[in-house]
């Protein structure tokens, strides 16, 4: 059953979408999309896997960069049910060839939606192992062109094959405009070192590289809620020099590090004094968004503070905690922070990620 065999904009309606979000994450993108896209109508849903149709308007690829709920977002081609490589080359090659009128190479993302399981999200030995199968199978025309690795390059077209837990194969397309969409299923692919202390290590990795701040070494960066160091890590890593303030214990390997520096403490009771030459600040702290903004603004509106860019979690507690995260956004824009994005990262649970940045900065 092919759901949508028009792959241009403006030409054909209705048009399919597919979105991907964390399973429990769903009636926080169903509310998003509703406010955001409301020509947009559910169609059929499956753990944190979604189809939309369009039924008028044009849905441009910047409105779908600003979900905050959305690990994917692709454009349909078709389904397969009882889907193997051939079968799909057979329904995906016109659209690469269309697309190859324009562009040299094209890369293949195979993937699966949330399936609800326990541990860290990423590609799933099944998905690697149809990965290789489909390439295997390329059309002789097709294959100096397709890209041997399933991550793309900037600004790249990708098919997509989402494999559901029901074996069916959903076909669809993207460009790989943004750093999450150029990984399969907006999954980015990290893996702790051996000695990181916490996997808050995988957050701020994950957000310092989707925020793109320009920490260079010998930058002055503050962690809030610090313990055991994690996302301090992600900051020594880049050779930033590093407050933690924590009234927990920091774990050892982050306690050697000649760049870093413990404030053993709660935020509250620390002088401002300590943090007046901080250019960044990330945050991890298990308080309700209100609190940890109440944390933050305290420091960066302080007289002499030249804070440039804020990196921190808002947890959800419950997930109608979502609708406030305009008004969340309003607050951290008045205190001249001109570029605010949220957005869920792979590696975030129950909560998301806030980049504040300060452009252009004026010490």
């Amino acid at each position: 059953m092919i759901l949508s065999p028009q792959l241009t904009d403006g030409e054909q309606t209705p048009r399919y979408w597919y979105f991907s979000t964390a399973r429990g994450s769903v009636p926080a993108l169903k509310a998003e999309l509703k406010q955001r896209l409301p020509q947009m109508r559910p169609s059929y849903s499956s753990g944190g896997f979604l189809t939309y149709k369009q039924d008028g308007g044009t849905v441009l690829p910047s409105s779908f960069r600003k979900l905050i709920f959305a690990g994917a977002c692709v454009e349909a081609i078709g389904k397969l049910v009882g889907g193997s490589p051939k079968g799909f080359w057979e329904m995906a090659a016109p659209t690469v060839q269309r697309e190859l009128k324009q562009r040299q190479r094209f890369c293949l993302h195979v993937w699966s939606p949330d399936s609800g399981g326990r541990g860290e999200p990423a590609l799933t030995p099944e998905a690697r192992r149809l990965f290789y199968e489909i390439t295997a199978e390329v059309p002789a025309a097709l294959a100096e062109r397709l890209e041997p690795t399933p991550e793309a390059r900037e600004g790249e077209f990708c098919l997509d094959v989402i494999v559901t837990a029901d074996g069916t194969w959903w076909l669809g397309r993207h460009r790989a405009d943004s750093l999450h969409r150029r990984c399969p299923g907006g999954l980015f692919p990290l893996t702790p070192p051996p000695d990181a202390a916490s996997r808050a290590w995988l957050k701020f990795e994950e957000g310092l590289w989707w925020s793109g701040f320009p920490i260079a070494v010998g930058s002055r960066c503050a962690d809030i809620g610090a313990a055991p160091g994690g996302g301090s890590q992600a900051l020594l890593s880049r050779g930033a020099e590093v407050i933690g303030v924590d009234p927990a214990e920091i774990a050892p390997s982050v306690l050697r590090s000649p760049n870093f520096r413990h404030l053993r403490g709660k935020i509250s009771a620390l002088r401002r004094s300590e943090f007046l030459k901080t250019r960044w600040i990330i945050a991890d702290m298990n308080v309700a968004p209100s609190y940890t903004l109440d944390a933050l603004e305290e420091i960066v509106l302080r007289p002499k503070m030249a804070v440039r860019g804020l990196l921190f979690t808002m947890k959800l507690f419950s997930l109608a905690m979502a609708a406030d995260i305009p008004a969340h956004i309003r607050r951290i824009k008045s205190w001249g922070f001109n570029q605010v994005r949220v957005r869920q990262l792979t590696f975030n649970h129950q909560e998301v990620m806030a980049a504040a940045l300060k452009k252009p900065f004026r010490r």
